[in-house]
């Protein structure tokens, strides 16, 4: 693509809200990044006309923009751009998502494309950001749930030595349950309650840890533990160089990385912190999409165009 043919739209769809921005594959850099909460009135027409808004405001009437990707959640067909979510965004169940956007953007279908959200979030820490030039390399998300994703020189891969079915770690057994159960959100308050009878929000949980309240710390350093242990016995096999954490949970992670870190002597992973941020999803989709055009061109076209 030409300097002037080197913009695409991108969108985080979150659980709370929607992001927006214009990236720039040349620089890779974000413009226009733009967010919105979730209608009051839940259907697919208004959550379109939230997209559509987002996209409008993002590019500021960019005539050059040729494509969209969007980070999404699952159940999600990332292929043909239908949704099978049932809990999280239900009126999107079954709605091809790729027409639709097209339709409203007036783009080829083609050119609207989809990854899922934690895949995005890594492939933007490795654009930009934290795994940046690293080979082997696993994101996870730590947040209400844990999402996870595995790469190796740039590229997702979902399955081959070391990776769980579908790059999923959430639902690996662990102490009877499941990960999922220990690495959560739910995981921190629950240890919180158990303490002191109280159920309080993880932040402010991390802001009295902050203000040296030992239960807080106590509450803190038991899941740095417990994350450390357990990245251990899953990611071992894969053996990656560098695992970069994101999601809210993060935002806190002087409080538990160095506990987690430690429990990974005997296995030369990094832990690190996301720079992105929340940015990160618009990154990787922006990333992917432009990934995905150059594997459709044949080497001596792109030859050419160089």
């Amino acid at each position: 693509m030409s300097g002037q043919e080197n913009r695409v739209l991108v969108y985080d769809v979150g659980g709370s809200h929607i992001s927006a921005a214009v990236f720039h594959q040349q620089t890779c850099a974000l413009q226009g990044v733009t967010s919105a909460g979730y209608p009051a009135e839940q259907s697919t027409e208004t959550f379109l006309d939230v997209l559509h808004s987002l996209g409008t405001s993002a590019t500021h009437g960019d005539s050059a923009i040729h494509g969209a990707a969007l980070a999404m959640p699952g159940p999600f067909d990332y292929e043909t751009g239908v949704s099978y979510m049932q809990h999280k965004l239900p009126y999107l169940y079954g709605v091809n998502l790729r027409e639709a956007l097209a339709a409203r953007f007036e783009f080829g279908p083609a050119h609207v494309r989809f990854l899922n959200d934690a895949a995005a979030y890594l492939l933007g820490e490795i654009s930009a950001g934290a795994a940046k030039g690293v080979g082997r390399v696993v994101g996870i998300t730590l947040g209400t749930g844990i999402g996870s994703a595995f790469a190796v020189d740039s590229h997702i891969v979902r399955s081959g030595p070391g990776v769980p079915d579908g790059g999923e770690i959430w639902n690996y057994p662990y102490e009877g349950g499941i990960l999922e159960d220990r690495i959560s959100t739910r995981a921190i308050q629950a240890a919180y309650k158990q303490r002191t009878g109280q159920v309080c929000e993880v932040a402010a949980i991390a802001a009295d840890a902050a203000s040296n309240d030992p239960v807080a710390i106590e509450v803190f350093t038991e899941f740095g533990k417990t994350l450390g242990v357990a990245l251990h016995s899953v990611l071992a096999a894969f053996a990656p160089q560098v695992v970069v954490l994101g999601g809210g949970i993060s935002r806190s992670a002087q409080l538990f990385l160095s506990t987690a870190q430690s429990q990974f002597k005997d296995f030369p992973a990094a832990l690190r912190v996301s720079k992105l941020g929340g940015d990160a999803p618009l990154f990787g989709a922006g990333a992917a999409w432009f990934d995905a055009v150059d594997s459709a061109i044949p080497n001596t076209a792109k030859a050419a165009r160089i």
